[in-house]
């Protein structure tokens, strides 16, 4: 588990005031779209990072610099490219980059999702590469990157400057030092390069990746692999949800550049061609807690037995729930092979447990997830035409929109959840349910190859999903749990999720970049802050 740096996320914003605060995602947190009647309407976040750092760019009058992929966003954008966000009360810039069909073709569906994606997650046999991907990943970093530096150009260079936006050191000479640039995740694995080449190491640059690091034995065969480990190696900061990661980054770094001096001791990295030092650090990633428990406390008296009365499920009946991206890192098949066995080996619960399946389509231009879709159908109808009865159908899909509330009611009401990753950076669908357990009855089924086994592994029930027998006997002891063992288990779950909500996340993040000059001091566990 991480070490808590006992740092508010208020100390940070206190702290962020002296600097000019830059976000860059390839999603952003409010898309303008036309409506039914052709006027603009506005799509605001929908949950995780971009609902959590929303309110602290707002509250840092700072620029986030996103792919516009609203078919309104020209029109409410400037001419710089850019709108006052939220649209009821502006208080950032929402920056936008334009990418073609071909560049979301190529950067997005092509390299970042058909090789990083696989490749971190450690399905090597998933990877399809293209040389045009990787040359159009480089394009779109760099369009990235050339917006980060025209917003540091704007905020430090006054307008009557006749600093010439090609003079690179002319650019550096006029930054004071006083913007943070925060990139996320592995659609960015150059931009931090391209951006230091321009500003040289006036701006303090820091990255967080989102899914796991592989080891050093699996991203080796990564096509180009030397060249994202130098465009990542110019942060200044570099995070991961757990320490493993960090060690797998090192691993890398280590036998595959040789002109990096790397640190096992202090975990940073210095290249020889550089005149800053990166370092590693864990930050495990939480969600909003009191959020979601508010959502769960939110559907009226009757939601629970309305809902079950909606989809089919009888009243004495044990409810599992499983909510994901269809993603093929998430186990679904896995899962559902796990639940046919529970059928077939422990014939009491037929008839007295049911399994919901709630998954959202994803990536469906990729034909590894539209395959992916059509096997989880067949799956779940073998299931239901091998076990099921004219009363009770053991695997129910979900395909309708849930709000929040009924998401987190499902959570709140289920028995238990089941999180069957083959591989996850986090996944935060753990810490959302427990956030949810507000009566704490519940219990979470959670695969021992996801990040988040590191800090809820302890009071969950954990599994191999690729293992199918004991998986499928994992569930037999989490139905058959007492309630007293229940709630023990759910109010330490609760417990650590309180304690790494996403607010202390971003504060232990902001306070390890903002401290940077600082960290040389540190005699603590520098593998997490």
């Amino acid at each position: 588990m991480s070490e808590s740096t006992d740092v508010s996320l208020d100390d940070v914003l206190s702290m962020l005031d002296a600097w000019d605060l830059v976000v860059v995602s390839n999603r952003q947190p409010y898309r303008h779209t036309y409506d039914a009647d052709g006027e603009i309407a506005v799509d605001r976040p929908a949950g995780g990072l971009t609902a959590g750092l929303d309110p602290v760019v707002q509250e840092t009058d700072g620029t986030w610099v996103a792919w516009g992929d609203g078919d309104a966003d020209r029109e409410a954008s400037d001419d710089a490219n850019s709108v006052r966000v939220p649209p009821e009360d502006p208080a950032y810039t929402l920056k936008r980059v334009w990418l073609s069909e071909s560049d979301v073709a190529d950067y997005y569906y092509g390299f970042s999702n058909r090789v990083l994606w696989p490749l971190c997650h450690s399905l090597e046999e998933k990877i399809t590469f293209e040389d045009r991907h990787w040359e159009r990943y480089r394009e779109v970093n760099r369009k990235f990157a050339d917006s980060v530096v025209d917003t540091i150009e704007s905020n430090t260079v006054d307008t009557d400057s006749s600093v010439e936006r090609a003079d690179s050191d002319a650019i550096a000479e006029t930054v004071e030092g006083d913007t943070v640039v925060w990139f996320q995740d592995y659609h960015f694995g150059l931009a931090p390069r391209f951006v230091r080449e321009s500003i040289g190491d006036e701006a303090l640059l820091s990255q967080f990746w989102h899914i796991p690091w592989p080891e050093r034995e699996v991203f080796r065969d990564c096509p180009h692999g030397a060249e994202l480990l130098r465009g990542l190696l110019a942060n200044d900061l570099l995070g991961f949800h757990i320490p493993a990661y960090c060690a797998n980054f090192l691993d890398c770094v280590s036998t595959m550049l040789p002109e990096a001096a790397a640190d096992w001791e202090d975990w940073t990295v210095s290249l020889a061609d550089a005149e800053h030092t990166t370092r590693l650090r864990a930050f495990p990633m939480g969600v909003d807690t009191d959020r979601i428990a508010e959502h769960a406390a939110a559907p009226e008296e009757g939601f629970w037995e309305r809902f079950r009365a909606d989809y089919g499920i009888p009243d004495d009946q044990q409810v599992a729930v499983g909510i994901d991206r269809l993603d093929y890192t998430k186990g679904i098949p896995e899962r559902l092979a796990a639940i046919e066995h529970l059928l077939e080996a422990h014939p009491n619960w037929r008839g007295e447990f049911t399994y919901i399946q709630k998954a959202t389509p994803s990536r469906t231009e990729i034909p590894e997830y539209r395959e992916l879709g059509r096997r989880v159908d067949r799956g779940i109808e073998r299931i239901n035409e091998r076990f099921g009865t004219d009363e009770w159908q053991p695997v129910i899909e979900i395909d309708d929109y849930l709000s929040e509330e009924a998401l987190y009611g499902l959570c709140r009401y289920s028995d238990l959840a089941i999180v069957s990753s083959l591989a996850d950076g986090m996944n935060l669908v753990a810490l959302e349910y427990v956030s949810a357990q507000i009566d704490r009855t519940g219990v979470l089924l959670l695969s021992e190859r996801a990040g988040a086994d590191e800090l809820l592994g302890d009071a969950a029930v954990s599994i191999d999903p690729t293992d199918t027998e004991t998986f499928a006997s994992r569930l037999d002891l989490a139905l058959s749990m007492p309630d007293e063992e229940r709630r023990r288990r759910m109010t330490a779950l609760r417990s650590v999720v309180s304690e790494t909500n996403i607010q202390s996340w971003m504060a232990d993040v902001f306070e390890a970049t903002l401290t940077l000059d600082q960290a040389a001091d540190t005699t603590t566990d520098v593998r997490t802050r």
